[in-house]
């Protein structure tokens, strides 16, 4: 049984990585900007060894990079990098429905339902509701909390494969890492948001495989359009961190527990 001392740190180390991200998905840390240990231990008000354990973490989630002089930066994506990332989960999710349309019995051949996967599509679908609902309105925050917590559960459920579902749920903390700055910076940001996720589940709770690979084609469609747009501007056109000193960020704390708006997986 581990010592109590371990259990805590890495509970910090957790809470620690857990605030970064979300510092880097909302936008409040830039692409490219640098911190050091110290600097984020002098934030939080805790010691050099969570930080530094934490900060690893998300290099080896593609989130910061690391230098050996001069800290850590936060990851730089470029256009070329997203679209790669639109084609692996496409070329992924892709597969998976061949895999399930060659297993699927007929209907005749199907028994009760299973009241687990049931349960599973409503509570998807009520993220579902609440992702299109943020998408609608243009509220980035909120959207970004439960489309990561939607399309993870639907990978989970849908691939019934945790490396598969891990996988995409890498893929699309990434993406988000680079599309927020440009977000940000969209005149239009509203025609830009995706908001298919009830349409998708509920093809999905149906069976009707057809109709979700459309929605999913469609999204991914969708998703390769806007960074043609984003290709087209220059980089300045990135809005930069006003609210701090480069490199010292601002609003960092330890949330003591994680918001309603933002859900985590």
């Amino acid at each position: 049984m581990p010592a109590s001392g371990a259990v805590t740190r890495n509970t910090l180390r957790q809470q620690i990585a857990d605030a970064l991200r979300d510092e880097v998905l909302a936008g409040r840390l830039q692409p490219g900007e640098e911190f050091t240990v110290k600097q984020i231990a002098e934030q939080y008000g805790v010691s050099a060894t969570p930080v530094r354990e934490a900060l690893v973490d998300l290099c080896a989630q593609g989130l910061l990079d690391s230098d050996q002089h001069r800290g850590f930066r936060v990851h730089q994506y470029s256009v070329d990098d997203y679209r790669g990332m639109v084609e692996a989960r496409r070329l992924v999710v892709d597969g998976i429905f061949r895999r399930d349309a060659a297993m699927v019995p007929p209907r005749s051949a199907l028994t009760e339902p299973d009241l687990g996967i049931g349960v599973a599509l409503v509570s998807i679908r009520r993220r579902g509701e609440a992702a299109a609902r943020a998408a609608r309105a243009g509220d980035l925050d909120v959207l970004i909390g439960y489309d990561i917590r939607y399309w993870r559960e639907l990978a989970r459920l849908v691939a019934a494969n945790d490396y598969i579902a891990d996988f995409l749920h890498r893929l699309r903390v990434q993406a988000w890492v680079f599309s927020v700055p440009y977000l940000r910076a969209e005149r239009d940001m509203l025609g830009w948001l995706w908001s298919g996720h009830v349409e998708l589940v509920d093809a999905i709770t149906r069976g009707d495989a057809d109709a979700a690979a459309a929605v999913v084609r469609e999204y991914n469609a969708h998703a390769m359009e806007w960074a043609d747009r984003v290709e087209g501007r220059s980089p300045r056109a990135v809005p930069q961190r006003v609210d701090g000193a480069r490199g010292a960020p601002t609003t960092l704390a330890v949330p003591a527990k994680r918001p309603a708006s933002t859900p985590r997986n």
